[in-house]
């Protein structure tokens, strides 16, 4: 009989610094994916920026932040421990 004794590494999604910080960008990201909607479908400025919104400018700046959201999600879960494990 064979027998393997490889080690898969099935860390969680807050065990590494990478991991922490990858899920923090994605919060971030949906926070931010948030404001461009909401001020897109209001028509105020942007914050900070001062830039005038509108729809089509809030829903291009929802999908951008949402998919380095997405991103850096998948990025947290399946990315393996690199030299400091």
């Amino acid at each position: 009989m064979t027998s393997t004794s490889t080690n898969t590494g099935e860390t969680g999604l807050f065990e590494t610094r990478f991991s922490i910080a990858a899920a923090a960008l994605a919060g971030l990201c949906v926070l931010v994916a948030i404001l461009f909607a909401w001020t897109g479908y209001q028509g105020e400025e942007l914050l900070l920026v001062g830039t005038e919104m509108n729809i089509v400018n809030g829903m291009s700046g929802f999908m951008t932040a949402m998919f380095v959201a997405v991103v850096a999600l998948v990025a947290a879960v399946y990315m393996e421990p690199g030299f400091d494990h």
